[in-house]
């Protein structure tokens, strides 16, 4: 069966601002950043006013990659987004209509997808409990995982940019700037500022460490 290109997935939604299942894959995204800010705020109750808002976003960061792509990641090595009926494949398949190569098990995308659900998925958690429990390695875990979040998402899209980018459907504001640019692009800002907090924080501890032994 040949594969519809993104603009004929578009089509049928073209009528239409805001389709039932585009509403409800918003609406699940953000019960997932509601359950995120709870618990975030619930385990920072000891922390840092910005460290409260970093472990909101390493719990909401987990639930993506455990509860939404962990799922596609299945969906992916047993068959496809696009012959599956499950609710989950629902939102995959509205995913899919701004970006098609996430309907047909595309190598790469899936090769990220494994790497981003057990890597940044465990690193996201071990980062929650560097943070709560104050632990000496938090900023290392921070650094790999602001690096591994980074990566994937230039590997999402530069192969399909080198050539072209025939699978990205920019035809339509809903899929172009809220599934392509703010989905994505929260996955860049959010980690750049990690990247920053990091190195502000390392900077501080060496100064710290340097005036501790001038002192001696």
């Amino acid at each position: 069966m040949a594969q519809q290109r993104p603009e004929e997935l578009g089509a049928e939604a073209a009528s239409s601002a805001l389709s039932a299942v585009a509403a409800g894959s918003l609406l699940a995204c953000a019960a997932q950043l509601v359950v995120a800010f709870a618990l975030g705020r619930r385990l920072g109750e000891r922390c840092s006013r910005a460290d409260r808002w970093v472990l909101v976003w390493l719990c909401y960061d987990a639930l993506v990659h455990g509860a939404l792509e962990g799922p596609f990641v299945y969906l992916s090595l047993t068959g496809t987004v696009a012959k599956s009926d499950s609710i989950l494949a629902s939102l995959w398949k509205e995913y899919g209509r701004a970006d098609a190569r996430w309907l047909y098990s595309d190598a790469t995308i899936v090769s990220l997808e494994i790497l981003t659900v057990v890597l940044d998925g465990l690193l996201a958690l071990i980062l929650i409990y560097a943070i709560v429990k104050d632990k000496h390695y938090r900023h290392f875990i921070q650094i790999t995982l602001c690096v591994c979040e980074l990566y994937g998402g230039w590997m999402t899209f530069c192969p399909d940019w080198l050539i072209g980018s025939p699978n990205l459907n920019t035809s339509n504001w809903l899929y172009l700037w809220i599934y392509l640019v703010f989905f994505n692009g929260v996955w860049v800002v959010i980690p750049g500022l990690l990247l920053w907090q990091s190195w502000l924080g390392l900077k501080k501890m060496h100064h710290e460490r340097s005036n501790t032994k001038k002192e001696a």
